[in-house]
């Protein structure tokens, strides 16, 4: 409460920024420099090679910290204090100085996304650019020093948060461990063999959920090779998808666009292709990368303002992060087995999915609960019919696709595991569901405008 009537105060009397300055306002305020230091970030994690659970981390924090940078003088947003896990002491600008927020948030998103990464010199020239950008909008020498002094600040502040949620602890926790005369259970597949990567991610601390088991999904079909089995009619569903699109994508119109699909969802952050005994490897986003280019495209779509923007990619990313959580939770308990592998030892060892399988357990799948919290995310602030066309993967040399809504994309995403030869049904259908649920309690436990209109009323 403390901390709302410090904002109605600041609305109220009016802290000077860099728009009552009379200088480029509209140039200061511009969301696409935002959304620049987004995609920044997102280039150097696919050049560093994080993982979909590490790269969501990596997006959530920067975030954060820009979010709570712009609720500092805001009508619309209030701070994310006490609201997401352990979260307090929150840096406060002077409100009798004048900062000029848009370059401080993008200083806070710049500076705690440098903490996460390896290619630190990446962020840096970008940074230089930024600075050389903002001063030739003539922003005076204080301000701009004061405003990139509190972005560094707050910075400062979220990097210490994150020190507390596990994630160091978990670079030395044990690898997983194999356990082949266990029949069912999850093993290393093609064409590398990688360990399952990321065994602990359930014990990173949530952002809002309360815990990454509060969202378990009912469990998997039981193993059985018996034909008359649930798990055996889903494991043929996936072999025939596969030797249809295998067959037939060159001159069936169904089959190629299950194909087109598969590839658009793909985001294999680190795909690798064998000759011989040479390797070629293949960088592209995650799947959160995707829907942060979702969220870009969205925002722009929607002509959504600097603070507006700042709030649909923390919204996105915070969705994100506690979906990956929740579902890397139950893919470690019920370590069920990949069905290149089951296929390979059982129906056809030629088999190969349309896309290479990712190295963790099956159930549930993580492009179904992800996609499922990002959509619900996006729909609760643009509406459930927000028609876009999503040109995330130009870059990758794939087309665009279009969608009625994002909940729709999600539902592509989702299904695209199946036609890519990597999951049975059970694994999309309960990870959609799943990642409903994550995203939905996001949406009703996370308040960042309702408090300051109230506020606003009395």
């Amino acid at each position: 409460m403390k901390r709302l009537i410090y904002i109605a105060i600041l609305v109220m009397i009016g802290t000077v920024g860099c728009a009552e300055q009379g200088y480029e306002k509209e140039q200061v305020y511009q969301p696409e420099n935002y959304r620049r230091a987004v995609q920044q970030l997102t280039d150097i994690i696919v050049f560093d090679i994080f993982s979909p659970p590490q790269a969501s981390r990596n997006y959530a924090y920067p975030s954060i910290a820009a979010y709570e940078v712009m609720a500092q003088d805001s009508n619309q947003f209030v701070s994310l204090e006490g609201q997401v896990s352990d979260l307090k002491d929150v840096p406060q600008i002077d409100p009798s100085l004048a900062y000029c927020l848009p370059l401080a948030a993008i200083q806070a998103y710049i500076s705690t996304g440098r903490h996460f990464i390896f290619s630190e010199a990446r962020m840096n020239a970008f940074e230089a650019k930024m600075y050389a950008e903002y001063k030739a909008m003539g922003i005076p020498q204080d301000i701009f020093a004061r405003s990139t002094a509190f972005g560094k600040e707050m910075a400062a502040h979220v990097i210490a948060w994150s020190d507390g949620d596990n994630y160091k602890e978990t670079r030395t926790a044990p690898r997983y461990e194999v356990v082949s005369d266990q029949v069912g259970r999850w093993a290393p597949t093609p064409p590398d063999y990688m360990d399952g990567i990321e065994p602990h991610w359930s014990s990173i601390r949530p952002f809002v959920i309360d815990s990454a088991t509060q969202f378990a999904p009912v469990p998997p079909p039981s193993f059985s090779m018996d034909k008359s089995s649930k798990f055996y009619k889903d494991l043929m569903e996936v072999y025939d998808v596969g030797k249809e699109i295998e067959q037939k994508a060159d001159k069936d119109s169904s089959a190629a666009e299950k194909l087109a699909i598969a590839q658009f969802w793909d985001c294999n952050p680190y795909a690798t292709q064998h000759y011989g005994h040479v390797m070629f490897a293949t960088k592209k986003i995650t799947p959160g990368g995707h829907w942060q280019g979702i969220t870009a495209i969205a925002t722009r779509q929607a002509k959504s303002d600097f603070a507006e923007t700042v709030h649909a990619y923390m919204r996105v990313s915070i969705a994100l992060a506690d979906g990956f959580i929740s579902c890397w939770d139950e893919k470690y308990r019920s370590n069920l087995i990949r069905p290149e592998t089951v296929i390979n030892q059982h129906i056809d060892e030629d088999w190969r999915p349309v896309l290479q399988t990712p190295p963790f357990p099956e159930y549930t799948s993580g492009h179904s609960v992800i996609s499922a919290a990002a959509a619900e995310a996006l729909t609760a602030i643009y509406g459930d019919n927000f028609a876009f066309n999503d040109t995330s993967e130009l870059i990758y040399g794939l087309p665009a696709r279009s969608y009625t809504s994002f909940r729709a994309a999600s539902e592509e995403a989702a299904i695209s595991r199946l036609y890519g030869g990597i999951h049975y049904m059970p694994a999309i259908e309960e990870g959609v569901t799943q990642g409903r649920k994550v995203g939905n309690y996001i949406i009703e436990n996370l308040k960042t405008e309702e408090e300051v209109e109230a506020i606003s009323k009395k």
